[in-house]
């Protein structure tokens, strides 16, 4: 078997040297780091995991805990989260809710008896404040994906949901909307609330009224209230446009349109937050508010690291990180009666 100081020997240094390469710890020169690694590579060390816990008083263990890996937003923010861990030696444990406080209860419980260092944490909703104060109880540090929760104050990497809420609303508006519907993601959710906001900010700008009566809420996993759908639609004034507060609704939207006959844009527009994956680029169609994916995980994987290590300041720290713009085919201006 294999021992740092067999390393130590073959490489001419001490086994201190060794066990701070191995840990990424101390200062020491690029040169002599090189060679220590290149003698690890060659002898096939593995290090002990266990071992290098007690050292550090660390796991290196991290927990992405997200809420619907089928959309490919959280897909791509995941890609992210990883590329960023693993650059920095930890490892990740993936969870994935289904916006279901029962199974987020599931895997908080798992995750209490993992050890692991620190959660990037994607709250299904208000209710999960419980399972917060049982990471905040166990000294856990996490950071808030994207959604917040009340009564809760922690780091935080997020979208500007609002802002681009009222974008989206300015676009359709400029293109002659006045009687656009919103379907929305449950009012537990913050991000669901804020693009409410940002919803209603957009008509209350443009003079418009809001109507309580257009605005649908559902799960932001999918959308199949035909029902829902149909009595937006069958409104003596019709809705022209629909707003989906994110992609995998929108998507849920244009299949039941679609199956009454009705064409998009043709006779209503739809528009989202969020893009679709790397295959919708060859037939892009979908005018939406594109947020950064992968800069959500990447980013917020660092914040949590940092944390973790102590290289932020005690205070609370917040990224908003700005959304896109993008414009397609499923936006148009209002049919003529």
């Amino acid at each position: 078997m294999i021992t740092i100081y067999d390393i130590a020997k073959k490489a001419n240094v001490s086994a201190m040297t060794v066990s701070k390469v191995i840990n990424r710890t101390g200062r020491i020169s690029t040169a002599t780091r090189e060679r220590v690694q290149q003698v690890i590579d060659e002898l096939g060390y593995i290090p002990n995991s266990n071992a290098r816990s007690l050292v550090l008083q660390r796991t290196q263990m991290l927990s992405l805990l997200i809420t619907d890996i089928t959309n490919p937003f959280y897909t791509t923010l995941a890609r992210g989260a990883e590329d960023a861990a693993h650059l920095r030696g930890y490892r990740v444990l993936f969870g994935n809710s289904d916006e279901d406080y029962r199974k987020e209860k599931e895997y908080v419980e798992a995750i209490l008896s993992t050890r692991v260092d620190g959660v990037l944490f994607a709250p299904a909703g208000d209710r999960s404040l419980i399972h917060l104060q049982q990471l905040q109880a166990r000294h856990i540090p996490f950071v808030f994906l994207d959604r917040t929760v009340p009564e809760i104050t922690s780091d935080l990497i997020a979208g500007d949901s609002r802002e681009g809420a009222v974008e989206l609303m300015r676009y359709l508006i400029s293109l002659g909307h006045q009687y656009v519907a919103l379907v929305n993601g449950s009012s537990e959710v913050s991000t669901a609330r804020l693009r409410e906001e940002g919803y209603m900010e957009g008509l209350v700008e443009a003079g418009i009224a809001p109507d309580p009566s257009l605005i649908l809420r559902t799960s932001y996993r999918d959308f199949s209230d035909d029902e829902g759908l149909g009595k937006l639609l069958s409104r003596s004034q019709k809705p022209t446009a629909i707003f989906a507060a994110n992609n995998m609704l929108a998507i849920g939207v244009i299949r039941l349109l679609r199956r009454r006959g009705l064409k998009v844009p043709e006779d209503i527009s739809v528009v989202c937050f969020d893009d679709l994956d790397l295959a919708s680029a060859f037939d892009p169609f979908l005018t939406v508010r594109a947020q950064p994916a992968y800069e959500f995980g990447y980013q917020g994987m660092q914040m949590l690291m940092d944390r973790i290590e102590g290289k932020l300041p005690p205070d609370v720290q917040t990224i908003i990180l700005p959304s896109e713009l993008r414009i397609r085919a499923s936006a148009a201006p209002p049919p003529r009666d």
